[in-house]
């Protein structure tokens, strides 16, 4: 059976871009922590207090426990380099200067859920594949939340991610791994919903995006073959081949008169400016 999307009030999106705004504090206070000598715990711990001290709790934290597995042990996911999602934070990871990190988090303020990633270099820029590399993670995702429309099509933006890799890689001289198998989801009153919400589709197919939709958009590229594997930790995400990857994620609220960027502080103003995209408020 085909689990349907749930639909949100005027109001409920408004209490789930009260839950965004916190986890773009949390996001900005682990990234302005991040420097070549730290470790991706100390990361992880800027971003819980900045949540808890926001009067919000983590939904990463502990999640999949079942039974004796705890799930997973931290407030964030912490990936470098070769890891595409899931890097789990430790006081021995210790970033070094031209790492690649992606961090991703999520909160939940008021029983409701935010989720939003963001890749950046540690220290001194590497090498100029790498810069590309996540402006055009950065540039699938934003392409992907203007393809999001009020009674649109869930396709319209997979579509658009796959496109905007494909203009990257042409326009950079460079082919960028799409990671599949890895993607967004609805999101609402728990983290993961329907519907998912693939990096790759076609215009005008899966579900119609009612008003109150929220979904989580979250493109995931490399610098080689889009291949992965999983670690031992059994939660880690790694290339096959080694390749580099970048991780951006935003959560978003389609309402009546069309979308807002729940967990960017400008509600996605400057984002979507260069694809003549005008976000609305949910005041």
């Amino acid at each position: 059976m085909i689990e349907a999307i749930q639909l949100k009030t005027r109001g409920e999106l408004q209490a789930m871009r009260a839950a965004g705004l916190l986890l773009a504090d949390a996001i900005a206070a682990g990234r302005a922590a991040v420097a070549p000598g730290v470790s991706t715990l100390s990361v992880n711990d800027a971003i819980a207090t900045a949540i808890a001290d926001g009067g919000g709790t983590s939904n990463f934290l502990h999640y999949g426990a079942q039974g004796d597995d705890p799930g997973f042990p931290a407030t964030i996911c912490a990936s470098v380099n070769d890891e595409v999602v899931h890097g789990i934070p430790s006081a021995a990871r210790i970033l070094a200067d031209g790492d690649l990190l992606s961090i991703d988090a999520g909160c939940i303020l008021d029983g409701w859920h935010a989720d939003s990633a963001i890749s950046l270099h540690v220290g001194s820029a590497p090498s100029m594949e790498e810069v590309d590399l996540i402006s055009a993670c950065e540039r699938a995702m934003w392409v992907g939340i203007g393809a999001a429309r009020p009674n649109g099509r869930l396709g319209d933006i997979s579509a658009a991610i796959e496109q905007s890799v494909v203009w990257s890689s042409r326009a950079d001289g460079r082919r960028y791994g799409s990671v599949a198998g890895y993607g967004g989801h609805g999101i609402g009153t728990a983290m993961h919903m329907a519907p998912y919400v693939a990096n790759q589709g076609k215009r005008g197919k899966g579900p119609r995006l009612a008003p109150g939709t929220a979904l989580a958009i979250e493109p995931m590229l490399t610098l080689g073959r889009p291949g992965t594997r999983m670690l031992a930790d059994k939660w880690t995400v790694v290339t096959k081949d080694g390749a580099r990857a970048a991780h951006w994620e935003h959560s978003i609220g389609i309402s009546e008169d069309g979308v807002c960027v729940l967990t960017a502080v400008d509600g996605g103003v400057e984002g979507l400016a260069p694809f003549d995209v005008t976000p609305v408020s949910l005041d």
